[in-house]
């Protein structure tokens, strides 16, 4: 099986994280996916965004379950992109995606699109939470779905079998032999995150991982060569 590499936000250390601007860097690098995050405004559009606010990534403030999509539109998100919304990525570029939700109601408005959109080959849903994944599973017939993990121990993959998933994102600051091998028995996907230096590189290659989460274009050119 190919090392697959998943642009985190796009390539957020070299671009505005989860921009337009961000996806199309990530695309044209060559990375194998496209990770992005979304929460829900005010009036329900399902907008790209990692924080539950906009303080860190642009030039406004406030929580974005607060604010209307045309007022987060109004923001700077780094070198005069604007925040997007999920169907703009999905038009913007042609690569896979990888979409973190951050809760229920977001996996249910990203359950629509996919489903009116025919997504369910093209877009892997992954979430913190285990009920997220759940509600993904039962909403659209055929997801893709991802449990992701920052503190974790070996039950993560008990979790994952539960939800329904098919993948486990892991923090790699916490990943052992003992929990591949158990993700492994349980026929689970391995991804790890985040490896930006060639040593979390060749760590994850060491560890039979089945892709990276990366910051840099740089670890898709590297990664065919290290083990």
């Amino acid at each position: 099986m190919n090392f697959l590499t998943i642009g985190h936000r796009g390539v957020m250390g070299v671009e505005p994280e989860n921009t337009l601007r961000s996806f199309a860097a990530a695309q044209e690098a060559g990375l194998d996916a496209i990770e992005l995050d979304l929460h829900l405004s005010k009036d329900g559009a399902l907008v790209v965004m990692h924080d539950t606010d906009v303080d860190r990534t642009t030039d406004g403030t406030g929580a974005i379950a607060d604010k209307t999509l045309a007022e987060l539109r109004a923001l700077d998100a780094g070198r005069g992109e604007r925040i997007p919304v999920f169907e703009e990525v999905l038009d913007a570029v042609r690569a896979p995606l990888q979409a973190e939700i951050k809760d229920v109601q977001a996996a249910r408005a990203l359950a629509e699109v996919m489903n009116a959109r025919g997504l369910a080959d093209r877009v892997e849903v992954s979430s913190f939470f285990d009920e997220a994944i759940a509600e993904t599973a039962r909403l659209v017939p055929g997801a893709r779905t991802a449990l992701i993990a920052s503190r974790y121990g070996p039950d993560i993959v008990e979790r994952a079998v539960e939800a329904g998933a098919s993948t486990v994102c892991l923090n790699i600051r916490r990943l052992s032999l003992e929990i591949v091998e158990r993700a492994r028995k349980a026929d689970l996907r391995i991804i790890g995150w985040v490896v930006n230096t060639q040593d979390q590189l060749r760590l994850v290659r060491a560890l039979g991982l089945d892709g990276a989460t990366t910051d840099y274009p740089e670890i898709k050119r590297t990664g065919r060569f290290t083990a």
